[in-house]
């Protein structure tokens, strides 16, 4: 019988190799955590490939980011709407979810320089890798 801690290492060589970051580094925390609820197998290999894919697609979605090399990087956070009255905001939350891409659908923005029309359209896209 292999011993815990020989286990451990193999398991975090194998992930290592496999390049699997976030199952390596949440592992043992998942697996006490797993241990605890008394979970199968199954959920907790589940729980560790999830956290994986969350993790994957948010790295992916910073590197599109970046390599969008946007001249700055700007988020709706910050975007003033009280200063553009103007701006219809629940329309503009409503793009970044990046629905109208799912539909193929086509977006004009007109308006003046200077008044933030491409943000709405830079997150999703380059999240989505769309």
């Amino acid at each position: 019988m292999i011993s815990t801690t020989k286990s451990t290492v193999l398991l975090k060589h194998h992930l290592k190799q496999l390049k699997l970051p976030t199952m390596l580094a949440e592992c043992e925390k998942i697996a006490a955590r797993a241990a605890k609820d008394n979970l199968d197998h199954l959920a907790f290999l589940l729980q560790l490939c999830e956290l994986e894919l969350i993790d994957r697609e948010r790295r992916a979605g910073e590197r599109r980011l970046k390599a969008a090399r946007f001249p700055s990087h700007k988020t709706l956070e910050e975007f003033d709407f009280k200063s553009r009255p103007s701006v219809n905001k629940p329309l503009v939350l409503e793009l970044t979810k990046g629905e109208y891409l799912d539909r193929r659908e086509n977006l004009l923005f007109v308006g003046p320089s200077g008044t933030g029309k491409p943000r709405p359209t830079q997150y999703p896209v380059c999240t989505t890798g769309m």
